[in-house]
């Protein structure tokens, strides 16, 4: 398993800060080396404030946005409109980058009700959008860095402990989510791992007893957070209350 990297800052503010600044530069990295970049976005307050200090910061108007291929980890399976959607709240960041020639057509947002029957289609359909991005032979991009969040019960993107599992690659539908609203849109836990990066983001007291969990051992079922990895580097970045626990 590649070794995690752990940082910690002060608070949320300053986590969502700092995950900013570390994505331009990823960004600007990827596109140096190969002419595109592969990033999948998280929802979550963490998660939302990162998107809106990326569109404050002036290192900003260094990348070239219209090579930037943006995804998601999950999505509510919910009315385009609703402010559930992971997507809606984004906007604080594409807007922003919309001056900067951001191409909408590579912002690839997962399905909603309004789109599709149910959760089963916009999960086929996402697998599909994956592969149609993807190198000759793979099932998706080589993501260059994908972001998550973690719920108190270590749940990443909308895979739950002890819920729903699947070896299958690309995305799937989920029901009966133990956290609303019950039907969904996931990426397995092997597209995850194949990303070059994967960051998870976590800020809160109440989030300490999970992060501790999941850098005690690797249970993927139990604490899902645990078996996330990317295949070049794990970061978990951090504020002090969610490292706050004494196993942390």
């Amino acid at each position: 398993m590649i070794a995690r990297q752990i940082v910690i800052h002060e608070d949320l503010s300053a986590t969502a800060h700092g995950i900013a600044a570390r994505l331009i530069t990823s960004i600007a990295d990827a596109l140096a080396a190969r002419g595109v970049a592969h990033v999948v976005l998280t929802g979550g307050s963490l998660g939302i404030a990162a998107l809106a200090a990326v569109a404050e910061n002036p290192a900003r108007a260094s990348v070239d946005w219209s090579k930037v291929h943006f995804w998601w980890g999950d999505e509510r399976f919910v009315a385009a409109d609703s402010a559930d959607r992971n997507a809606g709240q984004a906007e604080v960041l594409f807007e922003a980058l919309d001056a900067l020639g951001l191409d909408r057509e590579t912002v690839h947002a997962m399905g909603s009700t309004d789109q599709y029957d149910c959760a089963e289609d916009a999960a086929a359909a996402y697998t599909r959008l994956l592969a149609d991005e993807a190198p000759e032979g793979a099932a998706n991009p080589a993501f260059d860095v994908l972001m998550l969040g973690m719920g108190p019960d270590s749940h990443v993107a909308s895979l739950f402990p002890n819920h729903t599992r699947s070896d299958e690659l690309g995305a799937i539908a989920i029901h009966d989510s133990p956290k609303p609203p019950p039907h969904r849109v996931s990426l397995t836990m092997g597209t995850i791992n194949s990303a070059r990066e994967v960051w998870l983001l976590v800020a809160g007291a109440e989030k300490a007893p999970a992060l501790a969990a999941a850098q005690h051992e690797v249970n993927e079922a139990s604490v899902p957070a645990s078996a996330v990895q990317g295949t070049q580097a794990t970061r978990w970045l951090v504020d002090r209350a969610a490292a706050a626990h004494p196993r942390a």
